[in-house]
C-alpha cells in the first residue's frame, strides 16, 4: 500500500462554447477540454491560477477547487470506447494522479504536496543560505467528495452514456479542497498525513449517492461526515426528509 499519490499531469482550462448535440439552438459553456501546464502553478482557494468554470453553481468553489482523476482508469476507458485517446485532462480533471483508486482514498484525507516546485520559498531560502528559516507549509489538499459526472461530460466526447458508465462503474476521481495555498507541479506528489474519516472511502460515498434503492440511514450517516462538502451534505438531507415523508 503507498502512502501518497503521483501527480502525472496538471491541467488546466477556459470557457469555450459548445453545440449541444450539434444544434446551433442549443449552446452550451463549459471549461471541460483542459490542457496541460507543464510548468508549477500556483493553487489557492479557488483552485489552479487560469483553470475556469462555465457553471459556477455545480462546478467549483471551495469545495470543488481542484479535481483529480485517477490515470489507471484510462485503461479500462480505452477498452470500453477504443475510438477516443484517453489520456490526462481527458475527464476535465486538474490532477491526473496514480497510486490509489476511489478505493483507497476516503473523504476528508489530507495531502501535503511534494516534489517539483511544491514549496519554492523554501529552495529559494536554502539557495541563499538561510539555513535558520523554518520551512513554510506547502500545497495541502483535503479530499471533500466524489466528482458526480454530468451530461456534459458525455457532450464533450460525443458519447450520450459516458456519465451513466461512470456512475455505473465508480471510476469517478474526486475534489479536493485547498486547505493551504502553494504551488504544484507534474511529478510532484501528494503524501497522506491525515484520515479522519477511514470508514468513508470515495467508493463508499459514491455507493451510498447512486443506491436503488436508497438507503435513508447510510444517507445520514454520510452527511454526518464532518469533512464531506456542504452541497453533498444537503443533498443527502434533503433526500432523505423526501424519503421519510
Amino acid at each position: 500500500m503507498h502512502d501518497s499519490l503521483r501527480i502525472v499531469s496538471v491541467q488546466i482550462g477556459q470557457c469555450r462554447s459548445y453545440l449541444k448535440d450539434g444544434d446551433p439552438s442549443k449552446p452550451w459553456t463549459s471549461a471541460i477540454d483542459k490542457r496541460v501546464v507543464d510548468d508549477a502553478i500556483d493553487v489557492g482557494a479557488m483552485g489552479l491560477a487560469g483553470d475556469e468554470q462555465a457553471d459556477k453553481k455545480n462546478h467549483g468553489g471551495v469545495d470543488k477547487a481542484v479535481l483529480g482523476y485517477c490515470q489507471p482508469h484510462f485503461s479500462q476507458w480505452n477498452q470500453e470506447f477504443p475510438e477516443i485517446n484517453w489520456g490526462p485532462g481527458a475527464f476535465g480533471e486538474n490532477l491526473t494522479l496514480d497510486g490509489w483508486l476511489e478505493s483507497d482514498v476516503c473523504i476528508g484525507d489530507v495531502f501535503e504536496c511534494r516534489g517539483p516546485e511544491s514549496n519554492p520559498s523554501d529552495r529559494d531560502d536554502r539557495s541563499a543560505g538561510k539555513s535558520d528559516t523554518k520551512p513554510s507549509q506547502g500545497l495541502r489538499l483535503q479530499i471533500s467528495q466524489p466528482r458526480e459526472p454530468c451530461w456534459k461530460l458525455s457532450q464533450r466526447w460525443g458519447l450520450p452514456k459516458l456519465a451513466v458508465r461512470v456512475q455505473q462503474t465508480r471510476r469517478t476521481g474526486w475534489y479536493f479542497r485547498v486547505l493551504n495555498p502553494g504551488q504544484v507541479q507534474a511529478g510532484a506528489t501528494l503524501h497522506l498525513i491525515e484520515r479522519p474519516a477511514p470508514e468513508f472511502t470515495i467508493e463508499t460515498a459514491n455507493d451510498i449517492l447512486f443506491a436503488k434503492p436508497r438507503d435513508a440511514e447510510a444517507d445520514l450517516k454520510l452527511a454526518a461526515c464532518e469533512p464531506l462538502s456542504e452541497a453533498w451534505k444537503e443533498n443527502l438531507i434533503r433526500r432523505n426528509a423526501k424519503h421519510v415523508e
